[in-house]
C-alpha cells in the first residue's frame, strides 16, 4: 500500500513550531480530500489543517498539547485506491523515464505536506514556502511553464497556495496572448533573535509555593505571549514618550456622523479608525519610524501595513494587521478594524492575518487606563499605546484671550527601538499623530 506523511505546516514568516489543539481524527478513519485533521496553535493564531489526499488514518505520531516543528510528520496516511508498497514522496530525482505519475493528487488548500515527484524537471514542488500539488505541476509541465514564472503566479488556495484554478485560468489567458507572470524578486527577510534561544540568558529562581497556592500552566497563546514579549526587552532598548492630546473635535465628529455611519456601513464607528488613519500618515512623513533592524542595517518598509492589539475573553492577545493601512479610506479602515477584531475573537485569523505587521497600536483606554507602556511588537520598532478619552478643564486661547473650558483629552505614549529611533523623531512623529487628531475635520 501507498503511504502519505502529513507534516507540521509553515503557518506564517519566522515559524518553527505549532501546538497540537486538537485531532478531528482518529486511527482507522477514512477520511476525504480537504478534511480537518487537526487544529494547530501557531503565532498567537489557529488554523485547522485539512487533508491534501483521501484515504485511511494508519499513524497519528503526535497527541493534542504537543509542540511540534514545522516540517515534522504528525499523522501518515494510507491512500485510497493505492496497492502497491511505494512511498507517496519519492527519493531523489531520476531520469524522466523512471519516474511514474502519482496516483493520489491533491489539487489545492494543502498544507505544507511534501506531495509526490512528477516527471518534468522544470518545475518542482517548490519549497515549504511555496508548494505546488502534483496536479498543479502537471499542468504547468504540459504548459511549458518555467519554474521561475511558476513561482510568480499569485494563488488563491489555502494560505496562497497555487490551486488547480488558479494554473487552469493562467494558461488560458497565456494562450490569450495576456502577458505571462514575471518572476518575483525573492524577498529579504529580517534576521531577529528568536525568543527561544535563551541559552545564555539568567534563570528566575524558583518561586515557593506554599499550601493553598494554585499553580496554572500557561496555554500556548500565552507561552507565546511571554516569550516574544521578553525577547523584544531584551533585543531593543526601548524608550516610551507621552504626549497629551486634545480631541475634542474628533469626539464632536464622532458624535454627529456615529448613527449616519452604523446605517451606511453597518458597523459602529469607534476612534480607532480615526487613530489607525492619522498613524498612517504620521509613519508617511516619518518612514524611519516604519522599519526594522536586521543587525547593522535598517530596512524602511515600504508598505503602512497597521496592527492593531486585541484582546482576548480568555484573557490573551492578538494582533491582526490592516494591510495598506495609508491607502484606505476612514470607512476602508474602519471595515478592516472591526472584521479583524471580530475574527479575532471568533478565533477566525488567518496566518497571513496577524503578520507582515510593520507597526502597531494597543488601545489601553478600553480598560479605562490613562496611559501605558506598550512593548514593542518584533520585528517592528515602535508601538503606539492610547489613553482613555477623558473631560478635563483646559486654557484655551482666544481672539478674546483665555478661557477655562471643558475639552475632550487623551494621552498618547509611544515606545520605540533607540538603536534607529532618537528622542527628537520620537517626539516629532508622536506630536504629529497628536496634531492630525487635533486638527480633525473627517
Amino acid at each position: 500500500m501507498s503511504k502519505f506523511e502529513i507534516k507540521m505546516p509553515k503557518l506564517g514568516e519566522s515559524i518553527t513550531e505549532g501546538t497540537i489543539i486538537s485531532w478531528s481524527v482518529k486511527v482507522g478513519d477514512t477520511i476525504n480530500e480537504d478534511d480537518v485533521l487537526f487544529e494547530v496553535n501557531t503565532a498567537k493564531v489557529s488554523a485547522e489543517i485539512p487533508s491534501p489526499v483521501a484515504g485511511k488514518i494508519l499513524e497519528i505520531l503526535f497527541k493534542e498539547g504537543d509542540t511540534v516543528a514545522v516540517g515534522t510528520v504528525v499523522a501518515v496516511v494510507q491512500l485510497e485506491g493505492e496497492e502497491e508498497d511505494a512511498p507517496a514522496q519519492a527519493p531523489s530525482p531520476s531520469k524522466p523515464e523512471e519516474q511514474s505519475t502519482p496516483a493520489a493528487q491533491p489539487e489545492e488548500n494543502a498544507p505544507s505536506a511534501v506531495p509526490a515527484q512528477v516527471k518534468d524537471e522544470k518545475v518542482t514542488k517548490g519549497t515549504e514556502e511555496k508548494w505546488y500539488s502534483p496536479v498543479v505541476l502537471q499542468k504547468a509541465r504540459g504548459a511549458r511553464i518555467s519554474q521561475d514564472e511558476l513561482n510568480a503566479i499569485p494563488g488563491t488556495g489555502y494560505l496562497g497556495r497555487l490551486s488547480k484554478r488558479d494554473i487552469e485560468k493562467y494558461i488560458e489567458n497565456k494562450g490569450k496572448d495576456i502577458p505571462a507572470a514575471k518572476p518575483l524578486e525573492k524577498e529579504k527577510t529580517v534576521s531577529t533573535p528568536a525568543a527561544t534561544q535563551q541559552d545564555n540568558a539568567p534563570k528566575a529562581a524558583p518561586v515557593p509555593v506554599a499550601a493553598g497556592d494554585e499553580v496554572i500552566a500557561m496555554d500556548p497563546v500565552r507561552r507565546i505571549i511571554a516569550d516574544r514579549m521578553t525577547a523584544s526587552k531584551k533585543i531593543s532598548p526601548h524608550v516610551t514618550n507621552v504626549i497629551e492630546v486634545d480631541v475634542t473635535k474628533l469626539v464632536r465628529w464622532r458624535e454627529q456622523h456615529k448613527d449616519e455611519f452604523k446605517k451606511r456601513e453597518g458597523i459602529s464607528l469607534t476612534y480607532m479608525p480615526a487613530i489607525a488613519e492619522a498613524v498612517a500618515k504620521a509613519l508617511k512623513d516619518y518612514p524611519r519610524v516604519n522599519s526594522s533592524v536586521d543587525g547593522y542595517n535598517i530596512i524602511e518598509k515600504k508598505h503602512i501595513n497597521v496592527g492593531v492589539a486585541v484582546s482576548l475573553s480568555d484573557g490573551n492577545l492578538i494582533v491582526p494587521v490592516v494591510k495598506d493601512a495609508d491607502k484606505l479610506s476612514l470607512s476602508g479602515l474602519a471595515s478592516a478594524i472591526s472584521t479583524m477584531a471580530d475574527k479575532a475573537r471568533r478565533n477566525k485569523l488567518m496566518p497571513d492575518e496577524i503578520q507582515g505587521g510593520t507597526f502597531t497600536i494597543t488601545n489601553f483606554g478600553s480598560f479605562k487606563s490613562i496611559f501605558g507602556t506598550p512593548i514593542i511588537n518584533q520585528p517592528e520598532v515602535a508601538i503606539l499605546g492610547v489613553g482613555i478619552i477623558e473631560k478635563k478643564p483646559a486654557v484655551v486661547e482666544t481672539p478674546e484671550g483665555d478661557v477655562i473650558a471643558i475639552r475632550h483629552k487623551m494621552y498618547l505614549s509611544l515606545s520605540y527601538d533607540h538603536r534607529v529611533i532618537d528622542g527628537m523623531l520620537g517626539g516629532n512623529f508622536l506630536y504629529r499623530i497628536a496634531e492630525y487628531l487635533e486638527n480633525w475635520n473627517g
